[in-house]
């Protein structure tokens, strides 16, 4: 069980840490992105926090398994230079590989030997794998974001299909590495509980900032753990 306070907010931490504080078993689906272990700086000289090692990735993927439901997924992004690296800390944690996910962009991200044009994520599943009544394609488009509120930031049209699919409705969805909080708004218009968690405090205040500002549907009530849980 999630506590109250927990639901529908943004947490200030080390995700690790945190969710050693959630029950077993207790959040619907694990919709995340990861630090690619590339330390990654954009053109603006923006960077990642952890990028630069990989001492976080095992324990935070053991967390997240424990605290995922049974019979449940989880959508990691992921980057294709560390698959080796992303997929031993998935299988070590117990996590069943069940499908990969390419998000197709209309634009370059970088030229070097090849034009690159797409994100990629992994479906994981804990436990034995439910059945699925209405399949999504395993090709998503990815619109352009402009990554203003955060150097890899994702679009919601994108993350969207993937919470209605992979969460009951009223269901809880977690992200552990939230980022700019994208993942949270598109729970929140999918109209599911989300539960973020971020280390960075610039990006923490913009993911409680986008959650206030944004049409809210589900129930109001339910608002007042986020102004909470959102003071730095």
């Amino acid at each position: 069980m999630i506590a109250p306070l927990h639901r529908d907010s943004v947490m200030l931490g080390d995700c690790v840490g945190v969710m050693r504080g959630f029950d077993a078993e207790s959040v619907d689906f694990i919709l995340t992105d990861p630090p690619y272990l590339v330390n990654y700086r954009d053109r603006s000289g923006r960077s990642i926090r952890n990028d630069d090692n990989d001492q976080w990735l095992q324990p935070a993927f053991a967390e997240m398994y424990r605290v995922l439901k049974d019979e449940s997924f989880c959508v990691s992004f992921y980057g294709w230079n560390k698959a080796d690296v992303f997929i031993s800390a998935w299988r070590e944690a117990g996590f069943t590989l069940a499908g990969h996910i390419v998000f197709r962009k209309s634009y370059s991200s970088s030229v070097r030997l090849l034009r690159y044009q797409h994100e990629q994520a992994y479906l994981l599943c804990k436990g034995q794998l439910p059945r699925i009544s209405s399949p999504i394609s395993d090709v998503i488009d990815f619109p352009y974001t402009g990554n203003t509120l955060h150097p890899t930031q994702k679009p919601t049209a994108a993350l969207e299909p993937l919470i209605r699919v992979f969460c009951p409705a009223g269901g809880i969805v977690l992200d552990p590495f939230c980022g700019s909080g994208s993942t949270l708004v598109s729970a929140q218009n999918s109209g599911r509980r989300y539960i973020g968690i971020e280390l960075d405090q610039a990006h923490h205040r913009t993911a409680c900032r986008r959650l206030q500002q944004a049409e809210p549907l589900i129930d109001q009530a339910a608002q007042g753990p986020v102004a909470l849980a959102c003071r730095p």
